[in-house]
This record gives C-alpha cells, structure tokens and sequence, in this order.
C-alpha cells in the first residue's frame, strides 16, 4: 500500500515491528524477520499520487505513462548498453603491473585518460597501448579489438613527443600541481567549481560500513555555532566558504614558465629541440630545461645567455616529473603528497562541469605566476589562433551536423545526444568567452564606421550584437526596452524548436551574455547570409513585422510537425498588397535557406502567446477577473508572452473542463435529463477560471465524489479516442456530446480535443482576411481566458517575494548605472552602488579612478572603444535617497508594486528583509563577486564597501539545454514503478536512467544529480543505508559543483545527508551537515521561511536523540511556531509539530507542558480527521500514557513532601528516546511512511495490482467489442488523473514531457 505521509505524522512511540523494519541495516541481511516495508517518496512523486490512503491502482492510460523502455527498444539495444566489463592487466615503465576494469563499449582514448589520472601513472601523457605488440588506436572501442579479452596484458609505450604533446604535457603537469588548488573555480574558469561538503563530512562517510552500532551514545559535541541558533540576529559571510586544510598547497615549485629562448632555433630544431621551459625549484635552484622528441633535460642557458647543450647531472627523462623529481628533493616529496592528496578526494569534487558555474564571493588570494594561464589568455584564446582559418571551429556546422546524426535504435540515439550536449556546452563556453571580448573592446567590429551601439561582431565563427533597437526595428515595440527583452524571448524560442526536435528544421545556436551592463547576443553564422541582403534571403515569414509576408510549402510543411506539440495554430494573414499568405509561426519568424541548402528559422521571439494583462488593446475587453485586479497594464515593451510552462497548465486546465463537461452530460444522456444540449454552447465555457478549487472536505466525503464521477470520466476518455480514430461505431448523440464539450473549451477541432493558439493575435501591425473573423474571434477569446486563468489559478500559488522585487528593480538600474562606466572605474563604482544600495551609512562617496600614473600627453582619439564607453563619471553622483527612490520608482512602472521604503534600513524593518539575503541575490543576478570577509552594513560611520571589496565581474549567461530523451524516459517509468510499490523494479530502471544520463552528459549535470537522489531513497527504504549514502553523497557533491553551494537545491541534499548519516549512527556527521543547511537557509532567506519548520524539526529530533534537550527544544519551539504561521494552527504539519515538543518535554519529566502540546494536538487531529481516526487515536493514548506518568510523579512529589527524606521513593523511569523512535519520526516528517508488510502481504498486493490491471483491460477489450456506451462501470481512478496532461504531451513526440 502507498501513501502520501506529509500530512499524517505518527503520534505514538513506535512499536516494534515498525523499529525493526527502520533499523534495516543492508541487503538480504541474515536474520531478517520481516523484508523491507513498502512506502512512499514524497518529494518525486506527482500530485496525482498525493491523495491520501489510497489503494495502489493499476496504471492509468492517461497518455502518461510513455512506452517502457522496454516496449519500445529492441532486446539488442539493450544489451548493448548492459555489455559486461572485464578486467586487462596494465604493464607501465618502472612500476608493478596492475589489473583495470574496462567495459566493452569503452574507447581506447578512455584507458588513456585512467593512466593519466592513477596516482602511480598520472605523470605521462604521451603514450600508446599495446597488445601483443600491436598498437591500439586511440578511438577504437574495445570490443572492436581483435584478441582483447579478460585477462590480457596492455603493455604501456613510450612515445616520441611533437610540440602539441610537449606543450599537453606541461600543461598536465601544471594541472597535476594545481589539483587541490581552488583559484579555477573562484575565478570561474575551465568549468571547476566549489564544494565543501568534505569539509563537514571529514571523511566520515567511506567509514559508515565499518561503524560498529554501539557506538551511538558515545559523547559527541552537539553545540551548534551562535550564529545558527533560533533568533539569533548575526549573519555572517565567512562560514559560507570555509578553509579547506587542503588548500594550503603544498610548494613543489616556485616557478613553472616558458622561457624567453622559445622558439628553438633552426639548428637546434634539427636536434629534435621542441621547445625551452625555465624552473625555479623549491631549494631557490634556476634550471633551464629542454623539451625535445626524446623527453626532457636540462641544458646550460640562463636568463641572458643561450645555451642549448646538456647540463649534468645528464639526466634524459620521457616525463617532466621524473626529471624534477632528480633535481629536487622538495619536489619529489611534496609532489608525492600532493597526488596523494588528489586521489584521496571524491572524483565529484576534480571533474569538470559542463556549464561554468561563477562564485558571489571569494576569499583573498596570492596571484601566482602560471605559464599555461598566461598562455591561454594572450596566445591560443585571443591572439591568433582563433583568426587562423583551419583553426577555428565551424560551429554552425557542428550544431547542425550533431542534429543530423541517425537515431533509430538506442546506442545511435545516445550517441546523437551526446555530440549534441558537448557541442552545445562547447559553444556556450566560446560564445561567453567572446562576448566578453566584444564589451572588453578586444573585438573588432564588423561596421566599425557605425555608431558604438549599431555595431556587429565576428569572433571565432560566432556573430555578436548588443540588445539595442538598431534602424528602429522595435520602434512599435518600445525601442531599446524591447531590443533588451527579445534575445531572451528568441532563445526560449529556440529552445522550444529545439526540444521538438523536428528532422530538416534548424535552429542557430544561440547564447545571451550579460556582462558589464549589456546584453550580448551570439548566434552560429548561417552559410551564405553575410553576403546577400536579409531581404533576398528570407523565403518565409516577415523582415517588417508584418508588412510584407512570404510563404514557402517547405516551410509549412515542417512548421506543421511543430504545430501540435508547440499548440501553435495554422493561420492566414494579409500582406501588403491585400494577399492571404499562409502561416504556421507567428509574422517575425523568418526561414532562410542557408548555402548548404538546410532550412533555418530565426527570431522566434514571439513563438508563445502574448500575455494581454500586460497589452492593452483598444476596443478590447478583458475578462471580469482581470479588470477587477486593474489589468491591463500598459507595460514599457509589447513582447510579454506566457510562458510554456503556463500554456501547458492552461491546456491541462481546459483538458480536464472538457473530460467533466463530456462527462456530465453522458450522465445526463444517461438518466434521460439531456433536454438543451445548447446550454453550453454560447459564449465559452461556465467560466470555471475564476472559481478557486474546492476547500478540502474530510476524506469520505472525497472519495465518494470521485467513485461517482470515476466511471463517466472514464467512458468519454473512450469514447473521445474512439471519435478523434474516426471510428464509425460511435452514434451521433455521443458525438453530439464531444462536439457540444470541444466547443465549450475552444478546442479548434469538434471531434477531439485540440488546442492552439494563433501567435499573430493583437500583434501591431499584423491584419487577418475577412474570410477568417470568427476564428480570430475565438483566438482572441483564448487569449483573454488565458489571461484570466494566469490571475485567477496560477498566481495565487505563487507568493511574492518583496526582496526579489526589490534586487530586480535594483538590477534594471544597476544595468544602465554600469553602461557609464569605464574599465579603470568599474570597482569604484561598483562598490559605490552597493554602498547607496546596502549600507546605513548615509553619504557614501565614489572614489573616482584617481590617475595613479602622470601621462604626459592624454591621448584624444581613442580607437575600437569599448560600446557606450564615453569618459563619464556620472555614476559618481549618486546617493543612497536616489537610489532607493528610483528602485520605489521602478518596482511601481515595472511590477505595479508600491514599496514603502526611503533607505535600505527601512526596507529590512518594514518586510523582515536581511542585508546579506539582498547582496548575495544582487551579485548573483549582475555578475558581481565580493572579498569573503564580514562586512558592517550598519555602520552609520564608515561606508561597508570599498573598491577592494569588489574582486571580479562575471557573465550572466543564458542558454539552451539539450536533452537526453531516452534516460529521461527510464527515468520517469522508474518514477511510476516506485509509486506503484514495485521498488526494486523501479530501482533498476533509475539506474538504468543514471547509466544513460552519463552517457549523454557526462558525469556532472543537473539530471544525474535528481537521480542519484531518488536512488539514495530508494536504497534507504530498502534498508541499504551504505548505498544510500554513497549515492545521496554524490547527490551533495554534484548539487554543490553544478548549481552552487548555497543554491536552494544543496539545502535540501544536505537535509537528506543528514537523514542517512544519522540512520548509519554517524550523529555528529548529521548534525553538523544539519548546521550547515541551516547555515545557508539563513543566509538564502533568513528565518522567515516555511521550510525552516521542516529543517528545524530535523535538528531538534536530532538533538532529541543524543538528550540534548533544551537545545533541542528551542528548534522544535521555533518549527512549531513557523509551521503555525505558514500553515494556520489547525494544520495536521501543527499538530505533529506539538507532538514532537511534547515528546521533548516528557524526556525532561516536565508532564505539564507535555500534556499541553499533546491536548494542542489532539484538538487538530480530531477536528481534521475524526475520533476514529488512526492518528486521533494515537494521539489519546499517548495522552493516556503522558497523564499517567504525570499523576505517578505528582504522587512521588507527595510522598517526599510528606515523609521528607524518610519517603519511600520507587525509582521513576525516564527514558531515554531509543534511536529506533527518534529515526522513525524523523522519516515521517522528512515523508518516508514505512508501512510493515510480511513477504506474504507483499506478495498479495503486486497479485491484486496484476488483477486490477488484468480486469481493466479486459473490461475495456469487451466494451470496445460491444457497443460504446455501455453502462458497466469500470475501476478508475480520480477524475483530476484522468487527463493530467495536456493533449500534447500525450504525443510521444512531444517536448513538454521534459518541461
């Protein structure tokens, strides 16, 4: 059985049989009684499956549930896939031979990059393997490889070295030195990123296995930092990224360079010299040494004196390392150590991510020299390389060609996606790299006559433009204002095609880059478009918003493909010369066919549907629930669209009005009542928009309803597939009946449910044919419903966030603040700002960029400037009462939201706001990154920041985020196999996901990382706790690595770290990861927040467990009154809460206020459920027990009172809460319900899902053989599951099941 346990907690102490299934401690372990009991996930699980206490249920055909991966691939593919491994021995120069696991569908190239990383071979990189004395090629896979079995020797060869493998070699070498170094990830380069997890874990983890379970109650320091407690008002900065003992690097050498005497001269290049490298090692010793094709040596050049021959000791050496190791005894230890250290750290913490990750903060660090960081920065990146034809990447042509790969079975698919993920990371990274360049003025324009706005740039094949409107092209739209918003609309356009995935349709690659207060487009080049006008090269759509229209059959007949997944509608509009032209993309798509004949589109800004509260249109009404709340707004751009997310819940939302008013009236046919059949015809739909959802009834009345509605529901799902098959067995009142529903909901077709929306509605400009005014008329309808149900269903599930508000009004000023501002005054006048911003002092002044150097003569002319870069020291002016009125000023014209706030000050008194909370979210929104120290915002006599506080600006990048289609799908049938009750079952099709998602990603990404969580669930519940942790470790790490380390998703995986930590008896682990999550909870939005209550009730559990009571009380005290605030105090999250301070309180023998929490939650669990309930029931005999207790105490007080010391006391027993007791409590709060079942139970209840299954579709094969609408009811779910999805998403093919 499942069940949702969020709102059901257990009241009464556990009884054993549930001790014993929480204490399960690994597989099949010996002994067991009883297997692992069945539950729930709470935090995967849709809200279908959130009802509570219902009997599992056959799988709905809802259009959800896609083919199993199985039914879908053949047998073949999945071997594949599931190819075992087998172990080579490895025969490398000067070291024992060692055995390596290899898989048959690895590549050569993947051995290479082992041996590179082993501790004992890391130092080589320029190599073959053997076999037999054959050599392998590098990108050969194993399997391919004749004789390669288990068992055989690869023999490791040196090689002779070029100058590409001289120079990959030093630069191993320097990255090998660099390894626990974290500059990279601070300065936010080659994709390393920050984590700190081993900082709280210290090694703990690898050891749960060995963890003897006595050793529970040993003393451990439980006192939690000051900072962290409940109402504690300090929030510091520093703890956020504490020092690694690691990060002390240990000195190998003092310098690592490239010599000045680079390049070889001819002679000496004729003597195999490659190149010159100089070293000064640890014991202050200059060497110079030479790289030939032979390995490395020393030679007798210094700093002023050439001089290539070898110097002793004659030492020739194929790997750098060895021959430092000879001439220096610092660098042989250290060295050592240092690998030592490296490979000692969790592979998550080392491996690249595949998207660059920025850090807000940063401590103050050495800058070191570093040949290779040199290197990159003047020669291969900007210098020349990427100016040299034959060097430069085409990528235009390696996004499009990634796409044309074959996927017809498995393996090619994953191969397709994986080229496609890498390319578009790889773009991604240049396209950054070269926006950077561009705002830097490090690029020469395209145009460079033109004015520093209007001007376009070609860096490393890619095409860059600044967000301002150019030639009035947005004049219609709000100008500059609208020029800002359109790369952004284009690129969740391209993303959308993208997902479609449509063969013969091609997108450019497209990234937006915000950096230094401009906004950068960068696009991948069409063939052919820079040399004719855009005028002769669009084929379809419109260059003039409207004016003039060209259509082309290709086009449409691939844009049609698109159409139902993306509910866009084939439309006609009139051009200028009064001619029907017809489309299926909104006027501003345009298509070109490029020079290697593939049909592109481009500017999809307007590929969703326009959000009419923000476009008022004259003449034009909007619905009652919009005009009530003051919309329409005018707003200074006319690109507002809705989002896909909102069209799909909008869909979803009239699928499940069109389902019950079909249903209605098939019951209605039914009981003979159907007289007016027209009622619902005229004017749309009984506006159900507006009607909030029905409050929640006690839980008989519900299922009662859903019983009755059940079978009806189902009979139309029938009946509408029988109809849109154009099954001639369906009589005409059934169709009448689809008709009449399909009508009612503004579906454009009357025999299914469809619906799309027309993207050239109440677009300027843009004029429709007589001939189709009643179907403008109903899109125009759409809209405004649309429109209405955005307000009415979908806000008020959001809450505003005044802070939020308040940054992004700050960040709109920031933008336009920072455009003003030169390069040699950007940290002035950065940390001015965040003075003016966030500081209490009240006149803070801008240091303006005092001339540190006398120039004799000022340059007038400055050429290739930096865009909008006038010499301007505007900014300088600013102060604090400005600033604040204009974020009032613009939260009111952009959000229509009054702010009662002058000053900072005022803003955190009058919303509960934290200085620390606004600077991170304003750095991390405009790029900013900031010294890590503490910094004294309410200071009144000196300002918080100076101009060294502000280290760095970053990139704020956007970009499209590729798929992997087929893992996903493993994914979600493993997903629905869990919630099913078949966990095992569900756990191999999670790991078959895990297996998939590394294929296509790599080993870092966002995906992997919601995978590894579910595993480390699923393994907890099945009582496996070692690989629980090892998975929801990894889970930490990756969440840490790819999306931040305060990012709120790390919170939560720390939260669940700690959970399994406590669970394998490592206390002290689990609370200091409990610290930490509530360390940054605070830090992210201080106290006041609703999952605080979850958090706390952790830690005060926690706390619980190891009789650290008072301490624990006051997180339990501080959850109860959270819970009571977010959740009214008649909440069921309440009444636990009660029940778990109550339980505090018992420990410490104080019976009065025990019984008072447990009466507060007695009162709520009676009210809410009913006397006879399971909880109530629970809850009055822990009363029962509590009063009991009281009373004996009470009498024992008496005694003493009455006899002195003479009494004759019986020993009263407190005990202790076991830790069986505390886990359980602390797995119904975190909403993990085990529920004990014997094998036997098990057993019958997968037998009777199997049966309920059987039943359906044998009711369904019979009824589809007799005539449709029989009455037999048949077993059915709840109505709201029936059609969950919107129509499209039960189109195989369809993106939004990834939404």
């Amino acid at each position: 059985m499942v069940i949702k346990t969020d709102e059901l907690p257990a009241a009464a102490p556990a009884d054993s049989a549930r001790e014993h299934g929480s204490q399960a401690g690994g597989k099949g372990r010996p002994g067991a009684a009883e297997p692992p009991s069945v539950m729930l996930l709470n935090g995967d699980c849709p809200e279908s499956l959130k009802k509570e206490e219902r009997a599992a249920e056959p799988p709905r055909e809802n259009g959800l549930d896609e083919a199993e991966p199985g039914d879908e691939t053949t047998g073949q593919e999945v071997i594949v896939i599931q190819d075992t491994g087998f172990s080579v021995k490895i025969l490398a120069p000067g070291i024992e031979p060692f055995s390596l696991q290899v898989s048959p569908q690895e590549m050569v190239q993947e051995i290479h990059q082992v041996l590179m990383d082993r501790e004992d071979t890391c130092h080589r990189t320029c190599f073959s393997l053997h076999l037999d004395g054959n050599m392998l090629d590098h990108f050969s896979e194993l399997r391919s490889v004749e004789g390669l079995q288990e068992g055989s020797v690869l023999r490791v060869v040196e090689e002779p070295y070029t100058v590409r493998e001289a120079r990959i070699h030093v630069r191993h070498v320097r990255d090998l030195l660099k390894s626990l170094d974290p500059s990279d990830a601070f300065n936010g380069v080659d994709c390393n990123s920050l984590s700190f997890l081993s900082v709280f874990t210290d090694g703990d983890l690898g050891d749960s296995g060995k963890r003897k379970k006595g050793l529970e109650m040993d003393p451990i320091d439980c006192t939690p930092p000051e900072y962290i407690l409940p109402g504690s008002r300090e929030r510091p900065l520093c703890p956020l990224q504490p020092q690694n003992r690691d990060w002390k690097p240990l000195q190998c050498l003092k310098v690592l360079t490239m010599s000045g005497w680079n390049p070889p001269p001819g002679n000496r290049k004729m003597h195999g010299d490659l190149m010159y490298l100089f070293v000064i090692t640890a014991e202050d010793r200059q060497v110079s040494i030479t790289a030939s094709t032979r390995g490395f040596y020393l030679n007798q050049s210094t700093a002023y004196h050439f001089n290539p021959k070898p110097a002793s000791p004659r030492f020739l050496s194929h790997s750098l390392v060895e021959l430092l190791n000879q001439i220096s005894p610092t660098f042989k230890k250290n060295f050592a150590v240092l690998q030592k250290k490296r490979v000692q750290r969790h592979p998550f913490e080392r491996i690249a991510t595949p998207f660059q990750v920025y850090s807000w903060t940063a401590p103050q660090a050495e800058h070191a020299m570093d040949c290779v960081r040199a290197e990159d920065a003047y020669t291969s990146r900007l210098g020349y390389e990427e100016h040299i034809p034959g060097q430069t990447r085409d990528w235009n042509e390696e996004l499009q060609t990634t796409r044309e790969l074959p996927r017809k079975n498995l393996p090619e698919r994953l191969l397709r996606e994986r080229a496609i993920f890498k390319v578009h990371s790889d773009f991604t990274a240049a396209a950054t790299r070269g926006a950077m360049a561009v705002i830097d003025g490090n690029v020469m324009a395209i145009n460079p006559s033109e004015e520093t706005k209007m001007q376009m740039f070609i860096w490393n094949n890619i095409f860059f433009s600044l967000g301002f409107d150019v030639r009035d092209h947005y004049k219609d739209f709000g100008g500059d204002v609208a020029a800002y918003v359109a790369p952004t609309n284009d690129l969740n356009g391209v993303r959308t095609y993208n997902a479609v995935d449509v063969e013969g349709l091609y997108t450019l690659g497209t990234v937006v880059v915000d950096y230094r207060g401009y906004r950068v487009t960068a696009q991948s080049i069409i063939p052919g478009i820079l040399e004719r006008d855009q005028e002769q090269s669009v084929i379809y759509g419109s260059i003039d918003f409207g004016k003039t229209v060209v259509s082309h059959p290709r086009y449409l007949e691939l844009l049609e493909r698109t159409s139902r997944p993306l509910k866009i509608l084939r439309h006609r509009v009139l051009n200028d010369r009064d001619e029907e032209v017809e489309l299926c993309s909104s006027v501003e798509c345009k298509g070109i066919i490029g020079n290697d004949g593939r049909h592109y589109i481009l500017d999809l800004l307007r590929t969703f549907p326009p959000d009419l509260n923000f476009l008022p249109v004259p003449g034009e009404e909007l619905p009652e629930e919009c005009t009530r709340a003051g919309f329409p707004r005018a707003h200074r751009h006319k690109l507002c669209c809705l989002r896909q997310e909102l069209v799909d819940a909008f869909v979803e939302h009239r699928y499940l009005l069109f389902m019950k008013l079909a249903a209605l009236q098939l019951m209605q046919q039914k009981a003979g009542k159907l007289e007016n059949p027209t009622s619902l015809e005229n004017g749309g739909p009984p506006s159900s928009e507006s009607k909030p959802e029905d409050p929640p009834g006690p839980e008989a009345e519900r299922e009662e309803e859903e019983g009755s509605s059940a079978s009806g529901l189902a009979k139309v799902k029938e009946l509408a597939e029988t109809i849109a098959a154009d099954d001639s067995t369906a009589d005409p009142r059934s169709r009448e009946v689809i008709r009449n529903a399909c009508k009612a909901v503004g579906s454009i077709s009357s025999t299914a449910f469809d619906i799309r929306f027309n993207p050239d509605i109440f677009s300027p400009g843009v004029r429709f044919p007589e001939s189709c005014q009643d179907e403008v008329r109903d899109q125009k309808q759409l809209l405004k419903d649309a429109a209405a149900f955005l307000l009415s269903c979908q806000i008020p599930g959001l809450k505003i966030g005044i802070g939020e508000l308040i940054t992004r009004s700050a960040k709109h000023i920031f933008k336009t603040y920072l455009q003003g501002v030169e390069l040699s005054g950007l940290s002035a006048a950065i940390s001015h700002f965040l003075n003016c911003f966030l500081s209490s002092y009240p006149n803070p002044v801008a240091h303006l960029p005092a001339d540190e150097l006398v120039s004799k003569k000022r340059n007038k002319r400055r050429k290739n400037r930096p865009p909008g870069s006038a010499d301007n020291t505007a900014w300088a002016v600013m102060t604090p009462q400005e600033l604040w009125k204009n974020i009032c000023q613009e939260a009111k014209n952009y959000f229509d939201f009054s702010l009662e706030c002058e000053s900072v000050d005022q803003a955190v008194e009058t919303y509960g706001l934290q200085k620390i909370t606004l600077l991170r979210e304003i750095s991390l929104k405009t790029g900013i990154q900031i010294l890590l120290k503490e910094y004294s915002f309410d200071s009144r006599h000196k300002p918080a920041f100076t101009e060294e506080d502000v280290l760095n600006i970053f990139p704020v990048v956007k970009h499209v985020n590729p798929k992997a289609s087929d893992a996903f799908h493993f994914f979600q049938s493993g997903q629905a196999k869990v919630q099913q009750g078949f966990l095992k079952e569900g756990c191999e099709l999670i790991n078959e996901a895990l297996n998939l998602f590394n294929n296509v990603y790599g080993a870092m990404h966002v995906e992997i990382c919601a995978c590894l969580r579910l595993l480390a669930r699923l393994h907890y519940i099945m009582g496996d706790y070692t690989e629980a942790l090892s998975n929801q470790q990894k889970a930490v790490l990756m969440s840490e690595r790819v999306m931040g380390i305060e990012h709120p998703n790390t919170i939560q995986e720390y939260m669940h770290l700690a959970l399994y930590c406590f669970a394998s008896s490592q206390l002290s682990t689990a609370l200091s990861l409990l610290y930490r999550a509530r360390y940054l909870m605070l830090l992210v939005f201080g106290e006041d927040h609703p999952e605080m209550a979850l958090l706390d009730n952790n830690i005060g559990l926690v706390l619980h467990g190891v009789m650290e009571y008072d301490l624990s009380l006051r997180f339990l005290e501080n959850a109860l009154a959270v819970s009571t605030k977010y959740h009214g105090p008649k909440a069921l999250k309440v009444a636990l809460s009660h029940h778990l301070v109550a339980r505090v309180y018992e420990s410490k023998a104080e019976f009065r206020s025990a019984l008072q929490h447990e009466k507060e939650g007695y009162t709520i669990y009676k009210t809410q459920l009913g006397e006879d309930h399971e909880k109530t029931k629970e809850s009055s005999e822990y009363l029962k027990c509590l009063t009991q207790q009281a009373v004996a105490l009470q009498r024992t007080m008496n005694e003493i009172y009455r006899n002195g010391s003479s009494a004759n006391i019986p020993p009263l027993k407190f005990t202790a809460p076991s830790m069986a007791s505390v886990l359980e409590q602390l797995n119904v709060i975190n909403g993990i319900l085990f529920i004990p079942l014997s094998q036997k139970d098990l057993e019958n209840l997968k037998a009777e899902v199997a049966r309920r299954h059987q039943l359906q579709e044998a009711s369904r094969n019979r009824d589809r053989a007799e005539e449709p609408m029989a009455t037999e009811p048949e077993p059915a779910g709840d109505p709201d599951d029936v059609g969950s999805q919107p129509q499209a998403a039960k189109d195989p093919s369809s993106p939004s099941l990834q939404g």
